[in-house]
């Protein structure tokens, strides 16, 4: 019995940390602690600015003229649309709007899309965006800018998340909260993982051919190099959300089918060249977060079979089974904080399902878009 009560606490105390306890330590560890890094460029590197794309004709033309229109020095930016075997009219489209180069590319997917546009690449420094993601008309200056502390290796920017009011989808509170987190993180060890619709990097750094190259990759693969990935909060890019909980789920299991490929077979749970502050902050932030449906699965399960061995285990079940109840209740009704837990057991439940997509069938090369 001793063992099971041990088994429940340890996992409920894992959950209750990876969420709420890591960030907490995060903000004290950080306190004190103000970025020095350079914010502007006197001397700014040549971009090569790559969108992968795949069937954007409704946002590509809007893409191109946003990023043409960007506060930085023309002869030093090229933009490159890779269009990944799009059957619509992505790539004549982004020809029109005055796209640098344009590869119309077989079906491939998103890691060879990028690759063969990073092969015809001339910039010193590689960023990355989404077809549908509007970079505000500073937010590359401010983007590259970390870049020129040799210390760093890579840079996310700030992505808003923009929705119709009354979407159920509750991204954009997620979102804000994993800011925050990245925000500490990025003071301490570096952040653990960036976003794919605003990033850079140097092109040497850059790895083609790889099929776990990403923005959950590159910054555990940084760390082992010595380098930093950081946070550049002021590089803004506006994206718009996916208006449903159930698009959300679809997109965020996509998302992590790929995931698990490069947690398990990319190299992440290497501790090999980490530095102990970003094993600490990998660990908590990502190996915890993934593992959040197997701790939910065993604190329910040890749960139930210590009923009967005093009252606190009863409160406890009463609290989860009241949890449970109010994610059920969240998918009718329109109150936030049933809509936040309808949520939160969504995304958890997405990491189960994406894990078992894995095991089917391994990472997918191609990507689908969640309209």
């Amino acid at each position: 019995m001793l063992a099971l009560e041990i088994v429940f606490w340890c996992s409920l105390g894992l959950l209750v940390y990876t969420h709420a306890g890591y960030p907490l330590l995060l903000w004290l560890l950080a306190r004190g602690r103000r970025p020095s890094l350079p914010s502007d460029l006197a001397e700014p590197p040549t971009v090569s600015l790559v969108v992968a794309a795949y069937d954007e004709e409704g946002v590509i033309e809007g893409k191109v003229r946003n990023v043409l229109a960007l506060d930085y020095p023309r002869d030093r930016l090229e933009l490159i649309v890779a269009s990944d075997g799009s059957e619509d009219r992505t790539a004549e489209l982004a020809r029109a709007a005055g796209a640098d180069v344009v590869l119309d590319l077989p079906r491939m997917g998103k890691a060879a899309a990028q690759d063969a546009a990073v092969e015809s690449a001339r910039g010193e420094v590689l960023a990355f965006s989404d077809a549908n993601s509007l970079w505000e008309r500073d937010a590359l200056r401010r983007l590259v800018a970390p870049l020129a502390d040799e210390s760093v290796g890579y840079v996310c920017g700030q992505v808003r998340f923009t929705v119709d009011d009354g979407a159920a989808n509750q991204e954009g509170a997620y979102w804000r909260y994993e800011m925050a987190v990245r925000t500490f993180e990025s003071r301490l060890g570096g952040i653990t993982a960036g976003n794919g619709a605003i990033y850079a990097l140097r092109r040497f750094h850059y790895k083609p051919g790889d099929p776990y190259t990403g923005d959950l990759s590159l910054p555990f693969r940084m760390a082992r190099r010595g380098l930093r990935s950081v946070y550049a909060a002021g590089a803004l890019a506006d994206e718009p959300m996916v208006p449903t909980l159930e698009g959300e789920f679809r997109r965020k299991r996509r998302m992590m089918s790929r995931a698990f490929g490069t947690v398990l077979r990319g190299g992440m749970l290497n501790p090999r060249g980490y530095s102990p502050l970003f094993a600490f902050e990998l660990f908590s932030h990502r190996v915890l977060r993934y593992g959040s449906p197997l701790l939910h699965l065993v604190a329910l399960g040890t749960n139930i079979a210590l009923l009967g061995h005093g009252t606190i285990y009863a409160v406890m079940l009463a609290l989860q089974c009241a949890f449970f109840i109010a994610a059920v209740l969240g998918a009718f009704v329109p109150l936030r904080p049933l809509r936040l837990a309808y949520y939160y057991s969504l995304v958890t439940a997405s990491i189960a399902v994406g894990f078992v997509d894995w095991l089917r069938g391994g990472s997918p090369l191609v990507w689908e878009k969640e309209r």
